[in-house]
């Protein structure tokens, strides 16, 4: 039977635990993750391990193992700006199909004061799931990147 645990600012994850959510998401984002360092970064930044405004990590569990971890950030805005960037969303690939995604994006709204965005990348199949939860796209999103 799979658990849900979130982590916060008040319920920190050890550095075990947090290594074993890097390395998760790493491992499960696969062509649309990021390194572990900026994996870690999130993590840090939704738990408070630094200043910011915080944010949670969700995890479903079974037993010991990871079946699908989530990262959310928030922005300290509200109004024009949503509350909160959902940053990571990845379900273990043995097991997915099996409404993991569903779970742990029910978790999220339920945990995430406020608005929630996120990006994703047109080809990645996890669009699905966010429309099934009312996600919407009314903006096309542009960036600079400085050449440091």
């Amino acid at each position: 039977m799979s658990e849900i645990k979130v982590f916060n600012a008040v319920n920190r994850p050890s550095e075990i635990e947090k290594q074993e959510i890097v390395n998760f998401l790493h491992t499960h984002l696969g062509e649309y993750g990021d390194d572990k360092l900026d994996i870690k970064k999130a993590i840090n930044y939704a738990i408070k391990q630094f200043v910011s405004f915080g944010g949670f990590v969700a995890l479903i569990m079974e037993g010991d193992e990871i079946l699908g971890a989530s990262v959310v950030n928030a922005t300290g805005m509200s109004g024009y700006i949503p509350e909160n960037i959902l940053v990571y969303i990845a379900t273990h690939e043995n097991h997915r199909g099996e409404g993991l995604g569903k779970k742990l994006m029910e978790t999220i709204i339920c945990h995430a004061k406020g608005d929630i965005a996120l990006h994703v990348e047109e080809n990645n199949p996890a669009i699905k799931l966010y429309e099934k939860f009312s996600f919407t796209n009314p903006y096309l999103e542009m960036r600079f990147k400085r050449n440091n």
